[in-house]
């Protein structure tokens, strides 16, 4: 989600335990968060619940969605719907490890990007206020691009188009 003004560190904690094999119960530790069951792909794991590398994806897919709606609502828009499709390249380094390369994400306004006031601001700004994109862009390329209620494709990366 966005970030607070506050420059006060805090911190956040989860306990897992694992089931079977690579099926692991996520608490949410200090929150009433309902209990979150994760697990590996086959052949590793059963599919039972999201794996670390979705997790991952859903996690910058969110914030950064939260984020526009922060950015959107800060100047009084009254957003419809966000609709959010994000995709992961996963791949092999030049070590040959497997690992993500790559985040895309592809967030969809319900309405013309006319119907929005302060528009150009806000969408030069809302990422940079993505918590958890900013920490995972370090390590890994993001692209994002926000398309408007009728199609217009209106922010990509960090310009407006």
């Amino acid at each position: 989600m966005a970030e607070t003004k506050s420059s006060e560190a805090r911190t956040i904690g989860v306990t897992l335990t694992q089931e079977r094999d690579y099926s692991f119960r996520v608490h949410f530790d200090g929150s009433e968060i309902p209990e979150l069951l994760t697990d590996e792909s086959a052949p590793l794991g059963h599919d039972a619940g999201p794996n670390p590398s979705r997790m991952l994806l859903a996690a910058v897919a969110n914030c950064l969605t939260a984020s526009l709606l922060f950015a959107l609502q800060k100047f009084k828009n009254q957003p419809g719907q966000l609709t959010t499709r994000a995709t992961a390249t996963i791949g092999r380094n030049e070590k040959g490890r497997v690992r993500i390369l790559g985040i895309a994400a592809d967030i969809r306004l319900a309405e013309p990007i006319s119907a929005h006031a302060s528009s150009e601001r806000l969408l030069a700004q809302f990422e940079n206020f993505c918590t958890v994109t900013e920490s995972v862009r370090g390590g890994i390329p993001v692209t994002v691009r926000v398309t408007d209620g009728d199609g217009v494709l209106v922010h990509e990366g960090s310009e407006i188009v």
